[in-house]
């Protein structure tokens, strides 16, 4: 298993402006709700029988048929855990330029339920609840061609 290199929120948003992809890999409802500006959706969680969060199986598929191996992409989820599995799974699939940003969307919250750590939102940096093109649905599309 392959540790990425983990950033922060604002050390993502400069991988972004120097054309890194944000591939932002919560649930659909969850991109939806908002996102950094122009993320990309693969979620790597999907539920599953009785509504249990199961494993995408369709996640490194997806990947592999729209993203190129050397693809620049950096990685987040909701407060960072999501993104770190899924970012390993990317490195494990060959792929050679891939960040994770840690504190996620949401940021990082302690026992007490206080953030500890800024998330992308809580950062101030961009958010969008629309991409054209970058929605799970729309990637998956590309990926059938």
């Amino acid at each position: 298993m392959t540790d990425p290199k983990r950033v922060s929120p604002e050390e993502a948003k400069v991988l972004i402006d120097e054309g890194y992809t944000y591939l932002d890999v919560r649930t659909q409802a969850e991109w939806a709700a908002g996102h950094p500006a122009g993320a990309h959706n693969v979620p790597f969680l999907v539920a599953g029988p009785g509504g249990k969060m199961v494993d995408n199986p369709e996640f490194l598929e997806t990947i592999q048929k729209v993203y190129a191996k050397d693809r620049r992409l950096v990685v987040g989820c909701k407060a960072g855990g999501r993104s770190l599995r899924a970012a390993r799974a990317l490195l494990d699939a060959g792929y050679s330029d891939v960040i994770d940003q840690r504190a996620g969307f949401e940021g990082v919250r302690d026992a007490f339920g206080q953030l500890s750590e800024k998330g992308w939102a809580p950062s101030g940096l961009p958010v969008e609840k629309e991409t054209p093109g970058a929605s799970y649905e729309e990637v998956k599309a590309l990926a059938a061609r």
